[in-house]
Parts: C-alpha cells; sequence; structure tokens
C-alpha cells in the first residue's frame, strides 16, 4: 500500500513568486526591481510623488532588435510639472539600472499614487510647550491654550 504524500509548508513568497512575476510581466516590467527599488533607483525625493505603472515596449518589425520602450509613471497632480522637467534625470537613471538603454520615453499619467507611507508625527519639545502656553495667558480655553502652544513649538523648532 503506497503511503500517502507528506505534503511541506512552502513560504508564501515562493506560491506567488509566478503570480507576480506574470502580472509583472502584463505590465511591461521585465523585472519587478523597477518597482519593488523604485525609491533606491529614482532616489526619495523623485519617489514620493510618482511611481511607475507600466513599460509599454513596441512591437519589433521581423528580425528587428527590441527597440527602447516608454516608461508610464503615476504621478501625482500638482507636482506633475515637475516630474516632466527631471524626465531627463528619470530616464537616465532608469536606464542606468537596466545597464541599457531600456527607455526612451516617458509618459506622466496623473492619479493617487497607490502605495504611501505615513509621515511620522512631529515631535514636540514639551519645555518649549510649556514656555510658550505660559505666555498666552489673555486665552483662558486650557484645550486652545495647549494646542496653540504645541503648535508653537513645532514651528519654533530650528
Amino acid at each position: 500500500m503506497d503511503k500517502p504524500w507528506k505534503t511541506q509548508a512552502r513560504p508564501l513568497a515562493d506560491v506567488l513568486r509566478k503570480t507576480i512575476k506574470d502580472a509583472f510581466a502584463k505590465q511591461g516590467f521585465a523585472a519587478t526591481e523597477l518597482v519593488t527599488r523604485w525609491p533606491e533607483i529614482v532616489g526619495t525625493d523623485i519617489a514620493t510623488h510618482c511611481e511607475p505603472e507600466k513599460i509599454q515596449w513596441p512591437r519589433p518589425y521581423g528580425s528587428e532588435d527590441q527597440q527602447p520602450g516608454t516608461l508610464v509613471l503615476r504621478v501625482e497632480g500638482p507636482t506633475a510639472i515637475e516630474i516632466q522637467h527631471l524626465s531627463r534625470i528619470i530616464l537616465e537613471r532608469v536606464n542606468r539600472f537596466f545597464g541599457w538603454q531600456a527607455v526612451t520615453d516617458l509618459r506622466l499619467r496623473q492619479a493617487p499614487l497607490g502605495r504611501r507611507e505615513k509621515p511620522a508625527p512631529p515631535v514636540v519639545d514639551h519645555a518649549m510647550a510649556e514656555r510658550i502656553a505660559s505666555s498666552l495667558t489673555e486665552i483662558s480655553d486650557e484645550k486652545l491654550r495647549q494646542a496653540l502652544a504645541r503648535l508653537g513649538a513645532a514651528v519654533e523648532k530650528p
């Protein structure tokens, strides 16, 4: 009598690797690293305002070599002009990452960014807040006085 197969637990990353790779390939990404390492590739200043959406590759004709593609970036509305001005730098950094002239054009799509990290709450200097609160004697509401003192301490920081 045959013994039943013993199944071993596999890491979720191993199970999903092929599915994720296929999903990225449909968006034109040959490697997932362009998306996962975006802040490292273009820098955190640029990465906070845009993210790669897909790469559009032109179809080769006959035995022609693969032509460079167009990188489509999702950009927050107000910063689209700034990203447009930085397009040469972005293309240079992306091509440096790939190691060849992979993309020659950049297209911007204005839309909210998908992944956002919440900013850290400001650190309040309590000693300074107390000094400011003690100078606000004309404000009778205690909660308002404390809120204004915290605001003043946050603004007063060097």
